[in-house]
C-alpha cells in the first residue's frame, strides 16, 4: 500500500474533531458535572440550546428540495421504512438477546436510538461523495429530520412508555414550544435568515456544534449525578458497541438489497444506502432532553453516542468505493 493510501485509511479511520470534542464533554462531565445552582442554570441554557437548534434546522431545510424530491416517491418512502420500521423492528427483535447483557435504561436507550430520524448534512456529503443523486438525499434527508419532530416522541411514548413513562400533557407541551415552534418559526424565517446562514456557514456550525456539546454535558451530568457509571462496565460498552455494529451492518445491506430490487439506477442506490442508514445526533439529543427526565439520558444517548461516529467511518469508506466505479 502507498504511504498517501495509508494516510487516508488512517484518517478515515480516526474520529472527527466534533466527536472528539463530544468524548471530551462527556469526560468533563463524569469528572465536574452539573451540581446545585450550576444545574440548575445549565438547565435553562439547555432549553435555549434546543430551541436554538430546531430554529436552525427550520432555517436551513429547504422546502423547495423537498418538494422537488417527493416526486421520486419510491426512493423516500424506503428511506422512511429504513428509518422507522426496520430499525425498530430490530431494536425490538434483539430485546431477548440484550436484557441479560444490558440495564432496562441501556436498552431502552438501544429503542431509542432505532427511533431517530436520519442525518441531514453527512447524508448529503457522503452521497456526493459516492456520485449519487443529491438532490434526492436532500430531500430525503430533509424530510426524515421534518418528520422525526413529529414521529420520534410519538414512537417514543408508544415503545419507551413502560420505561420511561406515556407522552404526558407536560412533556407534549414542551415537544410543541421547544421542538415544533421553533422548527416552524425557523422555516418561516428562512427569506430573511437563510442568506445570512450560508453567508456564515462556518459560524453557525460552530454555534450549531456548541450547542449541541451544552446539551450532551447536561444530560451526562445528571446521569452521572445518578451514578451512570457505577452500572456501566467495560463489558456493557462492549455490548453496545457490538449491537450499533449490527444495526448499521443490516441497514447497509438491506438497503442495498432493497434498491437493486427495486431496480433503482445506482444514484439512487446510493441515496438509499447513506440516507437509510444514519440516525441523527444533532436531533436524537434534543429531543431525548424534552422527552425524558435527566437523570434518565445518559443511558438513553449513550448508544446513540456510540453510533455516531461508527456510522461516520464506516460509510465514508463505502462512498469511496462507490466513487471510484466508472
Amino acid at each position: 500500500m502507498a504511504p498517501h493510501s495509508a494516510r487516508a485509511v488512517l484518517k478515515n479511520l480516526l474520529p472527527d474533531r466534533f466527536v472528539l470534542l463530544l468524548l471530551a464533554t462527556i469526560a468533563v462531565a463524569s469528572v465536574l458535572p452539573a451540581r446545585g445552582a450550576a444545574a440548575v442554570v445549565v438547565h435553562s441554557l439547555v432549553n435555549v440550546a434546543i430551541a436554538g437548534l430546531f430554529f436552525l434546522h427550520g432555517a436551513k431545510l429547504s422546502r423547495e428540495s423537498v418538494i422537488a424530491g417527493v416526486t421520486h416517491w419510491r426512493l423516500q418512502l424506503c428511506v422512511l421504512a429504513s428509518t422507522w420500521l426496520l430499525f425498530p423492528l430490530l431494536g425490538l427483535l434483539l430485546r431477548p438477546l440484550l436484557e441479560p447483557w444490558t440495564t432496562p435504561a441501556l436498552y431502552a436507550g438501544v429503542l431509542y436510538l432505532c427511533l431517530v430520524p436520519s442525518t441531514v448534512q453527512s447524508s448529503i456529503v457522503l452521497t456526493s461523495m459516492a456520485r449519487g443523486n443529491v438532490p434526492a438525499a436532500v430531500c430525503a434527508a430533509s424530510l426524515s429530520n421534518l418528520l422525526g419532530v413529529f414521529a420520534t416522541p410519538v414512537l417514543a411514548a408508544l415503545l419507551l412508555g413502560s420505561v420511561h413513562g406515556g407522552l404526558s400533557w407536560s412533556v407534549a407541551g414542551s415537544i410543541v414550544s421547544l421542538l415544533l415552534v421553533p422548527f416552524v418559526l425557523g422555516q418561516f424565517a428562512q427569506r430573511w435568515v437563510a442568506a445570512p446562514v450560508r453567508r456564515y456557514t462556518a459560524l453557525v456550525g460552530v454555534l450549531d456544534k456548541g450547542m449541541l456539546m451544552l446539551i450532551v454535558y447536561a444530560a451526562f451530568s445528571a446521569s452521572v449525578r445518578a451514578g451512570l457509571w457505577q452500572h456501566t462496565s467495560a463489558g456493557v460498552l462492549a455490548v453496545l458497541f457490538g449491537v450499533c455494529v449490527l444495526f448499521l451492518a443490516v441497514a447497509l445491506a438491506f438497503n442495498r438489497l432493497v434498491a437493486r430490487g427495486l431496480g433503482f439506477a445506482r444514484e439512487d442506490e446510493v441515496v438509499m444506502v447513506f440516507c437509510g442508514s444514519k440516525k441523527s445526533l444533532a436531533s436524537g439529543i434534543p429531543i431525548a432532553q424534552v422527552l425524558f427526565s435527566s437523570a434518565a439520558l445518559g443511558p438513553l444517548v449513550l448508544p446513540l453516542m456510540i453510533f455516531h461516529p461508527l456510522q461516520l467511518m464506516v460509510c465514508t469508506f463505502i462512498a469511496r468505493h462507490y466513487g471510484r466505479r466508472p
